[in-house]
């Protein structure tokens, strides 16, 4: 499997907007095979996120056991991570023009 998505949720008491986020990115991307994430923030909740992009399971599951996990500790929130192959659904992203997707 060459490339991997993870979908993780904090449900959390803080606002995105009070999260320091910078340096987390700076940790992030310390971590072997993210390619990318992007952020998310619950609408009408204090729940955050992401959607990331690893090139294997082994790294992808690497970054939840050793950042996402020890986060979710520091802030007393509840974390929700689920992992997705994203090989077996390439065709039908590249035809909806999936910026994770290149020609």
């Amino acid at each position: 499997m060459g490339k991997v998505f993870i979908y993780a949720e904090y449900q959390v008491s803080i606002p995105f907007t009070e999260i320091n986020w910078e340096p987390i990115n700076v940790d992030m991307k310390k971590f072997p095979g993210l390619k990318s994430k992007t952020w998310l923030s619950g609408l009408n909740t204090y729940s955050v996120g992401g959607f990331y992009e690893f090139d294997s399971v082994e790294n992808a599951q690497n970054y939840i056991d050793n950042l996402l996990i020890p986060f979710v500790k520091q802030v007393n929130g509840n974390l929700s991570v689920k992992l997705f192959d994203g090989d077996v659904t390439k065709e039908a992203s590249f035809g909806m023009d999936s910026p994770f997707y290149h020609s």
